[in-house]
């Protein structure tokens, strides 16, 4: 391998070149790769290297062994090049990508070839994010590594898949690189059948949905008697109003510690005296700075209560409660914070699911069962958004999806009253089954349960909703 030196002779100030004036050969090769000290032959016994002298790199396999030291789940950063320069150091990088993929760049001080690549290494990091582990060897420093690996030339590059060694590759090609890393990326993460499937409303993310109307509030407060008279309530109303009135900008947010206060108190009271603070909270709610500020609450005690609180009345607890309750919980997503929580949290989604099941059963009020849908929409949507931005793990817990599933598809063909309550299940059976693993209990259950007979039984409910139902029996098939 040929390095275009430089010498320069001081006395005269003039620096005359030595070998070969072009580069570029040069920097679209390779370079031979450094040596560890003890495996540079010595000459003439001497105990120092000759800096002139050349040698050539002695790898042995079993120069270095395996540390044994294995991670799983080292909660390594995404999105980044990883650096090792010992063994133990590369192992457990190798353990965390075991399960996806991992390429090892080979480099050196001492390689200009190598640093043409180093840019695009980056981007390629960062276009894996959580899909890839990419990591850097500086063999000027890791020799044990080298040795083990038998580099003899840099740029050399090693993929692995699923924990094993994929390929190998030397040189400084940008669009072999980059090839080579995309096309691993693929084989560890073929893209589901679903992505080449078209499907208008299924392939597309969703706005969740709210609930914004205002009803009287004079009316409303007087519902609660002496307790309406407290400032926190008064609040609340004035900032409902100014925002409906001027708009979020111009509208002060109340004292939400407060609030959250006043709501916890009176959740031992009776139900028709809970409701209408139930309902303003849900009018405040379409505010994000509102339910941001319930997503950061300290265990969430606010929202456990209130979904605690119908859960204990079960089947005594009244229409207004219900529908009140399921309408603040559809509002709650218009924060994101608290859109993710609500599916990542099982404190949360437990009773979110528990309380969409229940009440899609409400067959005596189409309005329930309604916003019953609205919410298992709104989960649905959310978890959805998260597989369109290749995320493999979902927010929503499987059981969780399951129970939910099973739900939808139970009251499904005894839904023929609301068409809108048709369309949200409908939609949210769609969204959960779209990108769902394919070895996943999800699409056991789909068809265990004979999903797509059961979708494919609405087709004749209306003609607005014929396209909806082709779409999800494609993907519950």
């Amino acid at each position: 391998m040929e390095v275009e030196l430089y010498v320069y002779d001081l006395s005269q100030g003039l620096a005359r070149q030595m070998l070969k004036p072009q580069l570029d050969s040069a920097m679209r090769g390779i370079t031979q790769a450094p040596v560890a000290p003890s495996a540079i032959p010595q000459q003439n016994g001497a105990s120092q290297v000759n800096g002139n002298s050349s040698y050539s790199i002695r790898a042995s396999p079993s120069a270095a062994s395996n540390s044994g030291y294995m991670n799983g789940s080292s909660g390594l950063p995404t999105g980044q090049v990883h650096y090792a320069t010992t063994l133990k150091k590369l192992d457990v990088l190798l353990e965390s990508a075991k399960n996806s993929c991992a390429v090892i760049f080979f480099t050196s001080a001492t390689c200009p070839p190598c640093k043409l690549v180093y840019p695009a290494y980056d981007e390629l990091a960062a276009e894996a994010g959580d899909k890839a582990v990419l990591i850097k060897v500086d063999l000027s420093e890791a020799y044990e590594i080298g040795s083990k690996y038998q580099v003899r030339a840099t740029p050399t590059f090693m993929s692995f898949l699923k924990g094993e060694k994929e390929s190998e590759w030397v040189g400084a090609s940008e669009s072999q690189l980059r090839g080579n890393v995309r096309m691993l990326l693929q084989m560890a993460h073929p893209p589901h059948p679903h992505s080449n499937l078209r499907l208008r409303t299924l392939q597309r993310r969703h706005k969740t949905v709210t609930y914004t109307k205002i009803p009287p509030l004079e009316k409303l407060i007087a519902k609660m008697g002496t307790r309406g008279t407290d400032p926190a309530i008064t609040a609340l109303k004035d900032f409902i109003c100014t925002r409906e009135a001027s708009g979020a900008s111009d509208a002060p947010l109340p004292s939400l510690p407060s609030i959250a206060f006043f709501i916890q108190s009176i959740q031992q009271e009776p139900p028709e005296s809970t409701f209408p603070v139930i309902d303003l909270l849900r009018c405040a709610s379409v505010d994000p700075r509102i339910s941001g500020y319930f997503a950061a609450e300290h265990s969430h005690t606010t929202i456990i209560n209130i979904l605690s609180k119908l859960h204990a009345l079960g089947e005594k607890c009244p229409y207004s409660l219900r529908i009140v309750t399921l309408q603040l919980a559809c509002n709650l997503f218009t924060s994101p914070i608290l859109a993710h929580q609500l599916l990542r949290n099982a404190e949360l989604s437990t009773p979110l699911v528990q309380l969409i099941t229940t009440l899609l059963l409400d067959t005596a009020h189409p309005p329930v069962r309604v916003a019953a849908a609205s919410l298992a929409f709104n989960m649905a949507a959310v978890n959805h958004a998260r597989r369109l931005d290749g995320q493999e793990e979902d927010l929503l817990g499987e059981a969780s999806q399951v129970e939910l599933m099973v739900s939808l598809l139970e009251t499904l063909p005894n839904e023929s009253e609301s068409k809108d309550s048709v369309r949200g299940l409908l939609t949210a059976i769609g969204l959960l089954a779209y990108g769902a693993p394919r070895d996943g209990e999800l699409v056991e259950v789909c068809r265990a349960l004979g999903a797509k007979e059961t979708v494919s039984g609405k087709r004749a409910f209306s003609e607005d909703l014929e396209e909806l139902v082709k779409e999800v029996e494609q993907v519950v098939a």
